[in-house]
């Protein structure tokens, strides 16, 4: 059993033509078992994100401003939204929620059945400061049908575009000598959080996908250098850039943290030989120029919402607050669903802070000095940017601060350890395939736990029987059919993390060793592989 699994795993990670269909194809179907098996506007904000997604593919990137009451964690205020003419039952869409979120022992039932009116009407929304390039690319299918499936299309076209992102990502680990440890670190980056956001219409999932693509291939150029491999690696930054800084203005911050961090951990020499290089200079002139954009966008488009906060909501209460709140964003970065009203069983948040304590650990451990030093730094800035990004916030918006604003920053953290550890533990002393395989095994287990805690909530509310044999709600396809699909997708792609590692000096292709090689290698293709990635 053992064995087949292995000779599957070295299979699916044989080229990285084959490699990269296979985690797009997984990854979309996570996504998109995510986009099917939750209500329409059932995730933070959707509604607003479907109305501009739809204005932008007609056209309107621009509108009227106009004010609408609102209240934002429980402080009354006027949000400054855009207003877009489109068909009349998008109007609808502000209020699908409203009956079940938040109660979380009512299931999603009891929303209203949304029209097919194609009389225009004037609809509002609080993205329309947003940048419209993510608008565009998942906002198209709105113009192919009427109705909830045009939603359920928009959610479908944002799981293909991060889905791209994340198999980029997986290629990029699978480059390492160490690929299943590699692998491991894009699992363990992959939250169920990222999974869901990336299943819904919301800029939050291509932020993650581009962070975690980003952070993947920025440690591999400075971590473990090949000159054969370095143009591509540099192109999947580029791409993973453009849609992180073209997404919104944070993205920036998050980008240049990934930089700082990943010269921190560069190899000696390698900073020199990158900069050589004419593709660095044209994603560079490409970033900057997308920089420019955004940053002249978001100038024009300020947000002149007014938020009564409380006078006692000072910047230094804001800081200690959120620093208060720690636990609750990290759970939310692994999994907190719906309106932020729906937490994954305590059984997915102990096993992903179980792996990536282990991991953190571990790099720890093996990595040197330096490499301590930012793994530290990289832990202590997860803990703090949201504390000083709250505290200059409070005063003019609130308390409004979640857990997965910080995820395409906070994705670093697991990649930088694991990522560590391939390139400095020894081969021999540890089980490091064993300590993969349950590793990924468990994670798998994790996400599939959380698929279903949340589908059931959905179903029969929080309250209802642990299986919903009768639910009240049900996704297209059935309960049943969405958690045996997701389950199966969650462990199949755990399967490239069991591949044997790679060769020494096998750059181009993703081939495995023969089994023989595999079990000679030892500690002495580790020193060779150093040796080879230096010229």
């Amino acid at each position: 059993m053992i064995s087949a699994l292995t000779r599957l795993a070295d299979w699916s990670a044989r080229t990285p033509k084959r490699l990269w269909a296979l985690a797009f194809a997984l990854f979309f179907t996570l996504a998109a078992s995510w986009a099917v098996a939750t209500p329409l506007g059932g995730s933070p904000d959707e509604h607003a994100h479907f109305i501009r997604a739809a204005a932008v593919a007609r056209g309107q990137i621009n509108g009227p401003e106009v004010m609408v009451p609102h209240m934002v964690a429980g402080i009354e205020g006027k949000f400054a939204e855009t207003g877009v003419q489109l068909p009349e039952w998008y109007r609808q869409l502000p209020r699908q929620h409203e009956c079940y979120a938040w109660h979380e022992g009512t299931p999603a039932s009891c929303a209203p059945a949304i029209g097919h009116s194609g009389k225009t009407a004037q609809a509002t929304t609080a993205a329309g400061r947003y940048h419209p390039a993510y608008y565009l690319a998942v906002g198209w299918p709105s113009l192919l049908v009427k109705g909830p499936h045009a939603l359920y299309l928009m959610r479908l076209a944002s799981a293909l575009l991060c889905s791209a992102l994340l198999a980029s990502a997986v290629v990029t680990a699978a480059e390492w000598r160490r690929r299943s440890l590699a692998l491991l670190g894009v699992a363990a980056a992959a939250t169920p959080m990222a999974l869901y956001m990336a299943g819904m219409v919301n800029p939050s999932g291509g932020e993650i996908a581009a962070g975690i693509l980003v952070w993947t291939a920025l440690l591999s150029i400075l971590m473990s250098p090949d000159p054969r491999l370095l143009n591509r690696r540099l192109a999947r930054v580029g791409i993973g850039g453009l849609v992180l800084i073209n997404i919104r203005p944070l993205g920036l911050i998050w980008f240049a943290g990934a930089l700082f961090f990943g010269l921190l951990l560069q190899q000696r020499g390698v900073l020199r030989a990158v900069l050589r290089r004419k593709a660095l200079w044209l994603w560079t002139v490409l970033l900057g120029a997308a920089t420019a954009g955004a940053l002249f966008w978001a100038a024009q488009h300020p947000d002149n919402s007014v938020i009564n906060t409380p006078r006692s909501l000072t910047a230094r209460e804001a800081a200690r607050q959120t620093f208060g709140n720690t636990e609750t964003y990290v759970h939310q970065m692994l999994g907190y669903f719906g309106w932020l009203d729906t937490p994954a069983p305590a059984f997915t948040w102990l096993v992903w802070l179980g792996v990536i304590a282990a991991l953190i650990a571990l790099g720890l451990a093996f990595g040197r000095k330096r490499e301590a030093v930012a793994l530290i730094g990289m832990l202590v800035a997860v803990v703090v940017v949201p504390v000083a990004a709250q505290a200059s916030q409070a005063e003019k918006l609130g308390m409004v601060w979640q857990g997965r604003y910080l995820l395409p920053f906070a994705v670093g953290l697991p990649l930088m350890a694991v990522l560590i550890c391939a390139g400095r533990a020894p081969d021999a002393g540890m089980p490091w395939r064993r300590l993969v395989g349950f590793a990924v095994t468990g994670l798998a287990l994790a996400d599939a736990a959380a698929f279903f805690w949340t589908l059931r909530r959905f179903a029969v509310g929080t309250s209802g029987a642990w299986v919903p044999f009768s639910a009240h709600w049900n996704p297209p396809g059935g309960w049943a059919l969405w958690t045996a699909v997701y389950t199966v997708a969650a462990f199949a792609l755990a399967l490239p993390a069991l591949a044997r590692d790679r060769e020494p000096g096998a750059a181009d292709g993703l081939e495995s060793p023969s089994p023989s090689a595999s079990a000679g290698s030892g500690v002495r293709s580790g020193r060779h592989s150093k040796v080879a990635s230096v010229g």
